[in-house]
């Protein structure tokens, strides 16, 4: 099985416990305006473009078949319209001002890469998270990944933001130790609006994987100003997480859920203007870590364990 993976950041800390190796695939049906990985919401292919690191020298010009690039007044002018992500310029581009976003590997290979680091797993109780993107959008290559990954023993996170069908979802969870799920917004329309998406499907399928499973989940909220920063939202997005604790607590061994909320920042910028894409978040100011430990009380305040 073969899927779309845009990096392999090995030695990761911050996608779940120990030292760990996380996979990105390509492909998000969500469109957050703040998006911290923008060059995964496409499910395909795509080339970033850096202008400041471009040398106008022209060799991408007579390299591209289909006339995407060209100079205008000594600067390159790059046309996406044309480009078809043939790669053919990438080969020229000795200042790497062209990157190529997303490539096609088989489980396998990327099992490979995910190898080389076992040692630090076992010395750390790491081990290897999918992320994005999201990857149950991709779930016979992700299960295939995790799959590999269980037989070797080695610890399993799902970062996910829910929002597809149970049944892509369900695939995943019997191969996952940890899932770690993005809740935005309780509000409905609120959700939408920063989004592109209602949390029905999303909410449900949390509520499902709660109750008809018994897998560790860490509920993260990304916490955006103008979008859910509010004292009361995030007591909103607790009592929820409050009411899933307690759905689990009629099980006889109950995994752990807990939360986790997570900083707006502004460094996805570069990324944004590479794929020529507007980065609506960039006038966004984001929290201090005073108003985050005060969000965390909010969170505390239902009994719910909480990092931030």
């Amino acid at each position: 099985m073969h899927g779309t993976v845009f990096n392999i950041q090995r030695f990761s800390l911050h996608d779940g416990p120990g030292i760990r190796t996380t996979v990105f695939l390509k492909g998000c049906s969500l469109h957050c305006f703040w998006c911290h990985n923008p060059e995964g919401i496409a499910l395909k292919p795509e080339i970033q473009f850096f202008p400041e690191r471009c040398l106008a020298c022209g060799a991408c010009v007579d390299a591209c078949e289909h006339q995407a690039n060209s100079i205008v007044a000594g600067a390159l002018v790059f046309d996406r319209a044309r480009c078809v992500v043939g790669g053919h310029c990438l080969d020229t581009c000795y200042a790497e001002a062209r990157v190529r976003v997303g490539q096609t590997l088989s489980a396998a290979e990327v099992f490979e890469t995910i190898q080389q680091d076992a040692a630090y797993y076992a010395s750390s109780g790491g081990g290897v998270t999918l992320s994005g993107g999201e990857p149950a959008l991709q779930p016979e290559f992700a299960a295939e990944l995790l799959a590999l990954c269980r037989a070797a023993g080695y610890h399993t996170t799902l970062e996910t933001a829910g929002n597809v069908p149970w049944a892509s979802l369900a695939a995943l969870l019997p191969l996952t130790d940890l899932v770690m799920m993005d809740l935005k917004q309780m509000d409905a329309a609120k959700h939408r609006a920063a989004t592109g998406v209602s949390n029905k499907r999303l909410l449900a399928n949390a509520r499902r994987m709660v109750a008809e499973t018994n897998v560790s989940i860490l509920f993260r909220i990304p916490v955006i100003p103008s979008v859910n920063d509010a004292p009361n939202e995030v007591a909103a997005t607790a009592a929820f997480v409050r009411a899933m604790i307690d759905l689990r607590a009629a099980r006889p061994d109950p995994a752990r859920i807990a939360m986790e909320l997570m900083p707006f920042h502004r460094l996805a910028g570069d990324k944004y203007r590479s794929l020529a894409v507007d980065y609506r978040a960039k006038d966004l100011v984001p929290p201090s870590q005073e108003h985050m430990q005060a969000l965390a009380g909010q969170v505390r305040a239902y009994q719910i364990e909480v990092r931030a």
